[in-house]
């Protein structure tokens, strides 16, 4: 077994959808990026990665290719990886992610969350663990500029290999 750590941070930015843990949630903004700006799915990827050794998410899927990854659905980028991750030879074992955020309030959402990304990944909901926490109005997130995710994985040798 292996063990990833993942960690990612997007600010706010208005006119912009808030995609979480592959979902939109209902917000007055949106997180900026490259991509969809998913935070918890690009802490996610990082994890996974980290744990088979394969680097991070923009050495494989840089924001310095044109418009190949502009505006992508982080959905698709964490099927790659996973794909990646079985192509190694590994097989997720769990996610453990918590999303970091002041507003808006997380909690409706995480069921629906866990479910998308347990889809998205080939696996059991039961693998995916989502929390959300405030930073008590400390930092950037306190102050509502951004987000930012932490996702630690354990991935197994897979029993196909």
């Amino acid at each position: 077994m292996r063990i990833g750590f993942g960690y990612d941070v997007h600010q706010f930015a208005p006119n912009r959808a808030l995609w979480l843990g592959g979902i939109e949630v209902p917000y007055d903004k949106g997180l900026l990026g490259h991509s969809d700006a998913d935070v918890l799915i690009h802490a996610l990827c990082d994890a996974l990665l980290g744990a088979a050794a394969m680097r991070d998410i923009g050495y494989h899927f840089p924001d310095t290719k044109g418009n190949e990854y502009e505006g992508i659905d982080s959905k698709i980028l964490l099927r790659r990886v996973m794909t990646m991750i079985r192509e190694a030879g590994y097989e997720l074992g769990n996610c453990d992610c918590t999303v970091c955020a002041q507003m808006p309030k997380l909690s409706p959402y995480i069921e629906a969350m866990r479910a998308c990304l347990a889809d998205v990944m080939g696996v059991e909901v039961s693998q995916v663990s989502i929390k959300a926490t405030t930073t008590e109005h400390l930092g950037f997130v306190g102050r509502e500029e951004g987000m930012a995710a932490y996702a630690a994985v354990m991935i197994v040798e897979s029993s196909k290999g």
